[in-house]
This record gives structure tokens, C-alpha cells and sequence, in this order.
């Protein structure tokens, strides 16, 4: 369990530190086609389905390889 917590944790650090200092690398998350948008008078809507599909393949890689090497 501390094994996880620390690679956890150097993930956070290390998307922290590309967000603090590069802040305009992700304006293409959440623009994707497939993005469902729509904005009516009194409401918006977004549905990020292309976005959260990227999300879950990379998260899911990321757990495989893990569980690989740290075995």
C-alpha cells in the first residue's frame, strides 16, 4: 500500500507541475469532437464523452503498467 501512495502522490506532483508551468497545455481537453455542447438561453450543457474516454485509457494503461512493475 505505501508503494501506491507514494507513485500517487509523485503523479500528483509531477501534473502540478505541468499545470503550474504549463497552463495552456491542456486547451485542447475538454474541446475534443465528440464533446457534446449545447447552450440554450437560460442553460449549458457539456457532456465531455471523447474526453472521458482518453481519460479511462490512459488511467487504465497507467494501472496496468504499474501493476507490472511492481510486482
Amino acid at each position: 500500500m505505501a508503494k501506491w501512495l507514494i507513485v500517487v502522490g509523485v503523479l500528483l506532483v509531477l501534473v502540478g507541475l505541468v499545470w503550474h508551468y504549463f497552463p495552456n497545455a491542456l486547451n485542447w481537453f475538454g474541446k475534443l469532437p465528440g464533446d457534446l455542447r449545447y447552450e440554450g438561453e437560460n442553460s449549458r450543457v457539456f457532456i465531455p464523452i471523447t474526453s472521458m474516454v482518453i481519460v479511462s485509457v490512459v488511467l487504465s494503461l497507467l494501472v496496468h503498467l504499474l501493476k507490472r512493475f511492481m510486482e
